[in-house]
């Protein structure tokens, strides 16, 4: 029928496939939380009706949500519209808790978000300029500072002309590359625009390595993606549709649902959900934790072969739920066991872009969602990855209570030696890896490999699945645990997700 034939189209759009059936199943085509979000609120501005995400686990067909859409209630979908021109505009929920952490330390580079890729073949530096200022041109938070008036913390679009931009040249040797990009990053003074930066280091003739930083205050993960995209177009010579909202216009839209009271709701499932004594996670470490965090790290990769990601992956259809969610529950298993405890919170990103309108706008939405779950030993897996899956989707559902605003609200002692509610973080990232993103013509591109010698929290266990194998990277607090500790880790966590991939 016709609202079959609109889905379909959204469907294509969204995971990029075509040839799809009204029984096609969304999650089996590629579909995950992130792109799950997306189609409810695509769903929302095109035929007015608000289906919840979980609907979407319940029911993930075409023919399913078609006849969902037929019997919910009509809903007016509020688009984010652009503001008036002012001096200044109120920062987002998420920009202030960056500004916030900034403040407390002004020389880290803990939020940094740097970029760097190896160019083989003929550059033309003026065109690479040329690009990146067409993107500050476009993207309003590449020309955003940061600051406060009259104790209020408020953001500064600077104008285009106003712009003083230069990709940084310098020409090396190959002994000098790991010392100088280092070098690179650097700090950023927040209410000085742009925070980006792009240095072009020429290693050979035909061989640079561009180096890209942004402050996090300004980007996030999905934004790099963007960047990325639209860097490739420009080089290309190709114009892009103006974009119709920026940045500011979602957080003056932010802070007017804060006024409106329609967090509230949130706000008490919160409040529920983390009543009575919250848990510390009692993890044994080999050093004594430092009275002050000082988020020095390191990481360590490990590759989940096709046959065991495979195993997962039919683990996740088989029971309704996602790849992510197997992983959790996974994550939860393993720290339970390591300190034998059934009450765990383990943090976990999320996109924050549950509006269409948002889709190509660069600037920081990602929030931290504090999840708690309890991993019993009595408890078979099916059984606690149903919690986890149920869990994880009210969490989606309450989204938009930024993390920090969360802990100030809760009865909690804050300990400048550990982050607040969470030690762990637990990441599955949805977005493809820039080298593959990036395509200028004549260049071959590579990623660079930089240590990475910073660590926001305890332990951060980050996936990607890239053909058919899932990555891991586990990033640590080098003050706290020892390389050997990390490798035993890895093997555990491996040999817990063998067995419950197992038929149960």
């Amino acid at each position: 029928n016709e609202v079959e034939e609109i889905l379909v189209k959204m469907w294509e759009k969204i995971l990029g496939v075509k040839e799809i059936g009204i029984r096609d199943n969304f999650f089996d085509l590629g579909g995950h939380s992130l792109k799950a979000t997306m189609l409810v609120s695509i769903i929302h501005k095109e035929f007015e009706v608000e289906i919840p995400l979980i609907e979407i686990f319940k029911s993930p067909t075409i023919e399913e949500i078609s006849r969902l859409i037929e019997v919910s209630e009509k809903s007016i979908y509020d688009e984010i519209k652009p503001v008036e021109k002012k001096e200044y505009y109120k920062m987002s929920a998420a920009q202030k808790r960056m500004y916030i952490i900034n403040q407390m330390d002004k020389d880290s580079t803990t939020y940094n978000m740097p970029g760097i890729l190896k160019l083989k073949g003929k550059l033309d530096r003026a065109r690479i300029e040329n690009t990146f200022k067409k993107l500050i041109n476009r993207h309003e938070s590449l020309r955003t500072l940061f600051t406060t008036v009259e104790d209020d913390l408020v953001q500064v679009v600077k104008e285009v002309s106003e712009m003083e931009f230069k990709v940084e040249y310098k020409e090396i040797n190959k002994e000098e590359v790991q010392d100088i990009v280092k070098a690179f990053i650097r700090p950023f003074t927040l209410n000085k625009a742009p925070l980006l930066r792009a240095g072009l280091l020429r290693v050979e003739e035909d061989e640079h390595i561009l180096v890209t930083d942004m402050h996090h205050i300004i980007s996030d993960g999905i934004s790099m993606e963007i960047v990325i995209e639209e860097f490739t177009k420009f080089y290309e010579g190709k114009e892009l549709e103006p974009l119709k909202i920026q940045y500011k216009d979602y957080a003056e839209c932010q802070n007017q649902l804060f006024k409106s009271g329609k967090i509230e709701e949130q706000e008490k499932y919160w409040m529920e959900r983390f009543k009575g004594e919250i848990p510390v996670l009692n993890m044994q470490t080999d050093y004594q934790r430092p009275t002050v965090q000082s988020h020095k790290g390191a990481s360590k990769n490990f590759v989940i072969n096709k046959e065991l990601t495979n195993k997962l992956n039919k683990t996740a259809k088989e029971t309704g739920s996602t790849l992510y969610m197997v992983l959790l529950s996974a994550v939860n298993i393993l720290f339970g066991k390591y300190t034998g405890q059934e009450d765990i919170v383990i943090g976990s990103p999320i996109a924050g872009r549950n509006h269409n309108d948002l889709t190509n706008i660069v600037g920081m939405f990602v929030n931290t969602l504090a999840m708690r779950n309890y991993p019993k030993s009595d408890k078979g897996f099916r059984e606690f990855l149903k919690e986890v899956k149920e869990n994880s989707l009210r969490a989606y559902d309450n989204q938009d209570i930024q993390f920090e605003e969360l802990v100030e609200n809760m009865p909690i002692k804050r300990d400048i030696s550990r982050n607040p509610l969470f030690d762990i973080m637990f990441v599955l990232q949805n977005t493809g890896t820039s080298e593959k993103k990036l395509n200028l013509e004549g260049l071959k591109i590579s990623a660079f490999d930089l240590e990475n010698e910073v660590a926001k929290f305890d332990i951060t266990i980050a996936a990607i699945e890239i053909d058919g194998e899932l990555l891991l990277n586990i990033n640590y607090a080098t003050n706290l645990y020892k390389e050997s500790t990390i490798e035993r880790l890895t093997n555990h966590f491996t040999n817990i997700l063998g067995e419950i991939s197992k038929d149960v």
